[in-house]
């Protein structure tokens, strides 16, 4: 039975040359996308900035909703150098396409990078994995994934899908065995599961809210407990690694890590939990706390 760590974990973000975090407080943050600059709405940057000045080619301003609603506003001054298709960043051998988005956004999360090292770093010398991507987006995870083996990436948003393969074209990537699927995440999984499939690991990073290519609802609350059941029927004890992150809900990391005690106790490992953060750049940088997560991993 995977044993559950209590004592919570941060995964932390320290930036990189295609990202850093160059300040952050009063419920902003100032960052650095490669060689251009946002400013970004972050509720829980609740201190004050260190910096009086935050030149930015644009800031995001937020709608009075909870739902992420809100718009970006350009400076005139650096909009002329910012590329209206997007610009070209890199983490370790992916590359992709930056860009800002209606969601905020900029096509990738930069907290994401010490995931995808530790999920590399739990399949070690393997090269016939087979893991899946649930929620996918634009694939960084996949490609970061698919020097193991074969990934199977699942996202309902033909858009993201589109641009998480032009990403493995820009990685010169598109002969790796990824299956590019636009599907809803619960239905593909539960398919899985009758067809007696197995992965080696499973990362999804699930919406609050979202829709399927049909129309399907996705409510995280109600919908979680079963998407992970279902993963943990796609998972032995041979399996290395299960990831779960989960954004912009009051939720705790280790109610998470809960639902997968209970989803997984058929399975040796552990379970640890806690927040992804990111690093501000500089001496005396503070970390900023993007999302909650819990992982199961079972070292080999």
């Amino acid at each position: 039975m995977a044993s559950l760590i209590q004592q919570p974990l941060v995964m932390e973000c320290t930036g990189w040359d295609s990202y850093r975090l160059l300040d952050s407080g009063a419920g902003r943050k100032w960052e650095a996308f490669g060689p251009h600059a946002f400013i970004r709405p972050e509720p829980q940057a609740m201190w004050q900035p260190r910096h009086a000045d935050w030149p930015a080619a644009g800031e995001f301003i937020p709608g009075s909703d909870e739902d992420g609603g809100g718009r970006w506003q350009f400076s005139g001054h650096f909009i002329e150098n910012l590329p209206g298709e997007g610009w070209e960043l890199a983490w370790d051998d992916v590359r992709f396409t930056a860009r800002p988005t209606p969601f905020r956004h900029l096509q990738f999360f930069p907290d994401m990078a010490p995931v995808w090292d530790w999920m590399r770093g739990q399949l070690g010398d393997m090269t016939e994995a087979e893991t899946l991507n649930l929620f996918g987006y634009t694939g960084l995870g996949s490609l970061a994934l698919s020097r193991h083996g074969k990934v199977a990436h699942v996202d309902a948003s033909k858009k993201s899908v589109a641009q998480a393969r032009e990403n493995a074209a820009l990685s010169g990537m598109t002969d790796r065995p990824i299956r590019w699927l636009v599907d809803d995440a619960g239905k593909f999984t539960a398919r899985e599961v009758r067809r007696g499939r197995r992965y080696d690991g499973i990362i999804l990073d699930p919406p609050k809210f979202g829709r399927g290519p049909d129309g399907e609802v996705w409510r995280l609350e109600e919908h979680l407990p079963g998407l992970v059941a279902d993963c943990a029927r796609l998972l032995d004890s041979d399996s290395r690694f299960l990831f779960l992150t989960v954004y912009a809900v009051r939720m705790s990391s280790l109610a998470i890590a809960g639902l997968l005690q209970e989803a997984l106790a058929h399975l040796p490992g552990e379970i640890e939990h806690g927040d992804l953060a990111v690093r501000e750049e500089g001496e005396g940088g503070r970390l900023l706390p993007t999302a909650i997560f819990a992982r199961w991993s079972n070292p080999r």
